[in-house]
């Protein structure tokens, strides 16, 4: 079977919510399914493989599907979506054959509230809390000393922290997290960080000699506007992902949050 993303958007549709498997023809390539899905959900965790299951599996790693696939799971690649765990390659179907697999099942995840919220918040712990994040990190040797000496000033350690906990990828498959920030073309003293599918730059506005960690951040819109927020890098990141009212909100989309990984490194 050819696995164009038009087909995958029918077959997991065909999948009855808000959980389910469906069993695909002996002829479809398990190894193309997993890359469609990769190329749309980013990295995925290995639930079950050869027919051993992941002894770390939990509710916040994909264990629903095991219920979903009844134990049959032979080799099972899981990603977060929202409030959905998708999972997909292969596992024995009721007569016993193997065959390519299609699963999906409910993902829950108690998201805090944005009440009760001080400003002396670990907002690194708290971003790994709403996004559910239970990989190991993903990047904990990055140089930091070489790339401040490139980028040409110390950077906030709530950045540093993110970037070595989640590496490279998005939140909610939206916000791209730099690895490492960059400049913007013009000479106006911001400093990007992350940036949006919508053409939005998150920048820090930065001033010699201050304190990297009480930088500003910066909203420069697609159409140049420049939006600025007392808060940090992580701050920043946890108030778009739970207040609706945010004026860069994501919470409007989703109900539960999670990062795309886009290297798989286990």
């Amino acid at each position: 079977m050819e696995l164009t993303q038009s087909i995958l958007n029918d077959l997991l549709e065909q999948i009855a919510a808000p959980s389910g498997s469906l069993y695909l023809s002996l002829d479809t390539d398990p190894h193309m399914l997993v890359d469609r899905l990769a190329d749309r959900y980013g990295a995925p965790r290995t639930l079950v493989l050869d027919g051993f299951t992941d002894p770390t599996a939990d509710e916040s790693r994909g264990a629903a599907l095991l219920t979903v696939l009844k134990g049959r799971g032979e080799t099972i690649r899981v990603w977060a979506y929202g409030g959905q765990w998708i999972g997909a390659g292969t596992a024995r179907d009721a007569q016993g054959v193997v065959r390519p697999v299609l699963a999906a099942a409910p993902r829950r995840v108690q998201v805090p509230s944005t009440g009760g919220i001080r400003r002396d918040e670990d907002w690194v712990e708290r971003l790994i809390a709403i996004t559910a994040w239970t990989s190991p990190p993903k990047r904990p040797d990055m140089d930091w000393s070489q790339i401040e000496a490139e980028v040409g000033t110390p950077l906030p350690s709530d950045y540093k922290r993110m970037v070595e906990t989640f590496g490279e990828g998005a939140f909610d498959g939206y916000l791209t997290l730099n690895q490492e920030p960059w400049t913007h073309l013009r000479e106006d003293g911001l400093l990007i960080w992350a940036s949006t599918e919508h053409e939005n730059l998150y920048c820090w506005q930065t001033e010699d000699g201050s304190d990297p960690d009480c930088w500003t951040v910066a909203v420069r819109t697609f159409d140049d506007d420049v939006a600025l927020f007392d808060c940090s890098a992580a701050e920043f990141i946890c108030r778009i992902l739970l207040d609706a009212h945010h004026p860069f909100t994501m919470a409007r989309y989703f109900d539960s949050h999670w990062f795309l990984n886009y290297r798989e490194s286990e």
